[in-house]
């Protein structure tokens, strides 16, 4: 990433303190900040610290990268996922107005639901307008769904402070209680941009390419989408690890049934791209 870094944003990782030697051993300790997940819980009065240790990890790295402006490092923050890969240089406008205003990702999804109901994908739509909608019912909104992913997500503080004393704090909750497989961080935080204003809303479309699944990968790579195109667009492009597991930071160990089912299935969307 340093290398298309060339205002030299700081740049931080976080781990549970068990995890930093594996770290170190696959990235070394320069070029990045590190900090540890249990730094960050430990900075909201109201959190739990054996909670956090007992919550699935993909919970708990919501919460963690949620609460990360508790540590008051910086206003704004841009938030990556392990499997974010920038492909050509960026810097802080990319971010932010010349006035200092965090954009906000936020858009209806409208390319990705026209594709997958191209494809006969039906759920996909169906399971994420679900999801909008339990998190707007959070928040008493009624009108369109709107969606602040793919990463990276560009977060306020001011944002995630509202939420806190304009809705947690007088649920008697933290946001140990809030955010859930049902209700994700990045919904939640655009709900409470929505609700509460804390920062101008400034809305543009997502950063990167995102290849959800493998069959949407396949499709775009045939209508002549490259890496080189997507530079025009978008600043990284992300493949997601739930089916690409080669782009994992800490690689998941598959037996060897797993991984030829794998390959299998891919190899039928592959065919299918063709249809």
């Amino acid at each position: 990433m340093n290398q298309y870094n060339l205002d030299q944003i700081p740049f931080y990782i976080s781990t549970p303190r068990a995890d930093h030697d594996l770290l170190i051993s696959i990235l070394g300790n320069e070029a990045y900040i590190w900090i540890a997940d249990e730094e960050i819980v430990t900075a909201n009065p109201r959190a739990d610290l054996k909670k956090y240790k007992e919550l699935p990890g993909g919970i708990s790295q919501q919460i963690v990268k949620s609460e990360f402006w508790r540590l008051k490092i910086s206003e704004n923050y841009v938030c990556l996922d392990s499997d974010c890969i920038f492909i050509r240089n960026f810097f802080k406008n990319d971010f932010l107005t010349a006035e200092g205003i965090p954009y906000t990702v936020l858009h209806q999804n409208k390319e990705f639901f026209q594709m997958a109901a191209n494809r006969g994908h039906l759920r996909v739509e169906n399971d994420l307008r679900e999801e909008a909608r339990r998190v707007q019912s959070l928040f008493s909104r009624v009108g369109p769904s709107f969606y602040c992913a793919p990463a990276p997500f560009i977060w306020s503080a001011r944002v995630w402070e509202s939420l806190d004393l304009e809705h947690l704090k007088p649920l008697n909750i933290s946001i140990w209680e809030f955010i859930s497989s049902q209700h994700p961080e990045t919904l939640i935080y655009g709900e409470a941009l929505m609700k509460y204003r804390a920062i101008p809303l400034v809305a543009i479309e997502p950063l990167f390419r995102t290849y959800h699944y493998d069959w949407q990968y396949y499709l775009m790579k045939r209508q002549g989408e490259t890496v080189e195109g997507l530079r025009q667009n978008y600043m990284g492009v992300i493949y997601q690890s739930s089916w690409d597991g080669d782009v994992d930071l800490f690689p998941r160990k598959k037996t060897l049934p797993s991984r030829m089912l794998r390959r299998l299935k891919r190899f039928i969307n592959y065919l299918q791209s063709f249809i």
